[in-house]
């Protein structure tokens, strides 16, 4: 079987990796315009490298979860794309091969200059210079708000060919990855929405199970290796 999946912040929630979307609009006490966009950073790199060193050490103490590596298990019998809004490594760490990050990675640097990317180290600054053409123009290698994510075209055919699609953790609030449902219905594919509770976009799935990811995660990967008689 073909299965492609989007995950999202809720899977990682349970490794300790604060969600995305805060009820106060704030991320981690700041302000998302000012840590999440690119005019943030031009206007203080300093504060947006703070912010994301932060992270990086945060995601590096957190461990895979059950639910990560459930997914990883899975990958064993089915033919699956794995797809994640996170950018955090605990899919990878967790046995998963072949993630793809539409928003980036927390261990990559991007310069902001010539488009270079490389390994971040766990401090990044903005002065750091880029190993290609030495400018002095590091950023972390993130998706920001108003930036195109990344393997677009990749991700819509994974998607598109898929017998099965399934949403992990996801609000089903930031485009493109909330349309990718209803992409997958369109093209024929069945779809199940994995969360603590139903979504934005819960309209566009055939089934739902609610429940925390480190527990319904794990029994709907038994369910597809081990389907009943």
């Amino acid at each position: 079987m073909r299965i492609a999946i989007l995950t999202g912040a809720g899977i990682s929630a349970e490794s300790g990796i604060r969600t995305f979307r805060a009820t106060d609009g704030l991320w981690e006490d700041h302000r998302i315009e000012d840590v999440a966009t690119p005019a943030g950073f031009r206007a203080d790199p300093a504060l947006v490298h703070r912010f994301y060193n932060m992270r990086r050490a945060d995601a590096a103490r957190a461990q895979p979860n059950a639910a990560h590596r459930a997914l990883a298990r899975l990958a064993k019998q089915h033919d699956v794309t794995l797809i994640t809004q996170n950018v955090d490594d605990l899919h990878e760490r967790g046995g998963s091969p072949n993630v793809i990050h539409m928003h980036g990675r927390l261990l990559g640097a991007l310069c902001a200059t010539c488009g270079h990317r490389w390994p971040a180290t766990l401090v990044m600054r903005s002065q750091d210079r880029c190993p290609s053409c030495t400018k002095p123009a590091t950023r972390p290698d993130i998706v920001w708000f108003g930036e195109i994510p990344y393997h677009m075209e990749q991700i819509w055919q994974a998607v598109e060919d898929a017998d099965l699609f399934a949403a992990i953790g996801t609000s089903g609030q930031v485009y493109p990855a909330a349309g990718l449902a209803q992409h997958a219905r369109r093209a024929g594919a069945q779809t199940v929405e994995l969360n603590l509770a139903q979504t934005a976009a819960s309209r566009d799935f055939m089934e739902h199970l609610i429940g925390p990811a480190t527990l319904i995660v794990p029994q709907w990967v038994d369910e597809l290796c081990h389907p009943a008689p």
